[in-house]
């Protein structure tokens, strides 16, 4: 039998054919791996958090008449905002992120993303998001998106949040600008019913930061953050966390009381509330665990503000004016 003959160059071919295989492999794993990394550093869990409570401001002041367009265009507008605030603080928090546990292995901090490469994704995000805002919504809205960014990364990261234990106060005001900035972009105007929402996640955001600094009190003062627990103790921390509550509480029922929202609202805000308040009292419990205890607090205040949001997205009330007719109604006869 005759061999076959095999050009030089076809043999060479097969012989690379594995090395180009494994190369193509190699460039694919990296690919995925840059759009993991731009995709962790944006903080998803925070900005899942921000979209129920911002869904929970827009249902509440629809009452029933949802535009599609405008509640996609405000979700996402504001997404790609919060997204931007949180790429930007990582890039701020670098030096300090590596000195805690929960921190230490963001992608800024272990350079699989550049601080250049991550700061310009940030803006990306936010001009992004500032963009569908103004396009779709109204200045009032696209002015509390812009407050609240100015105070996060501004006023908190690149200053509280290092030299004042007023540092979790000023990011709270940041913390509670999505369900307003929701409830504003159906409304155009910022009245008695946005006001409650900022009073209302302001004071929900304070205990929930505090369990935080209690079960994270090792990370925060390796890294010199002067949150209320590392500054004052955690038994301060404790007095502050039922404080809050028990305000937070009453602010809930202002919803009801000025005719936003209705009883079933009124009931899911006492239930949780109260749940809430009775699981921070027991942090005076002379055997407890403060860490263990910690976290059922920052758990609690996840279901509660969960629950609170779905709640006030249903049973929203429409406002009657003085001579009896709704308010609802009366936009709806106009648009038409």
């Amino acid at each position: 039998m005759r061999p076959v003959l095999v050009s030089p160059r076809k043999l060479a071919s097969r012989k690379s054919s594995p090395v180009k295989k494994l190369r193509k492999t190699r460039i694919k794993r990296q690919k995925r791996n840059n759009l993991k990394s731009y995709l962790q550093v944006t903080k998803p869990g925070i900005i899942m958090g921000n979209l129920i409570a911002t869904a929970g401001g827009f249902f509440l002041a629809a009452r029933g008449d949802i535009d599609i367009t405008l509640l996609l265009a405000t979700l996402c507008g504001l997404s790609l905002v919060v997204a931007s605030g949180c790429v930007i603080n990582n890039c701020i928090d670098m030096d300090i992120d590596r000195y805690m546990e929960r921190t230490r292995n963001r992608v800024t901090v272990t350079g699989e993303l550049s601080v250049n490469a991550a700061m310009a994704h940030g803006l990306l995000l936010g001009i992004a998001g500032f963009a569908l805002l103004m396009i779709f919504t109204n200045p009032v809205t696209v002015a509390l998106a812009g407050a609240g960014f100015v105070i996060y990364v501004g006023l908190y990261s690149l200053w509280l949040k290092r030299s004042s234990v007023y540092g979790t106060f000023v990011g709270s005001l940041s913390g509670a600008m999505p369900p307003v900035v929701g409830y504003c972009a159906v409304t155009g105007e910022f009245d008695t019913a946005a006001a409650i929402l900022l009073l209302m996640f302001c004071l929900w955001q304070m205990p929930h930061s505090y369990a935080i600094a209690i079960f994270r009190y090792d990370d925060y003062r390796g890294a010199g953050i002067p949150v209320l627990p590392v500054a004052k103790g955690v038994d301060r921390a404790k007095l502050h966390i039922v404080l809050y509550i028990a305000a937070f509480a009453l602010a809930t029922v202002l919803l009801t009381a000025t005719g936003y929202a209705g009883y079933g609202f009124l009931a899911v805000a006492c239930t949780t509330s109260l749940w809430w308040l009775v699981m921070a009292l027991k942090g005076w419990k002379a055997d407890v665990d403060d860490t263990g205890w910690a976290r059922q607090v920052f758990g609690v205040s996840i279901i509660t503000i969960a629950a609170l949001s779905v709640a006030m997205s249903v049973d929203f009330q429409n406002i009657h004016q003085p001579d009896g007719k709704s308010i609802h109604a009366e936009s709806t006869k106009l648009d038409s």
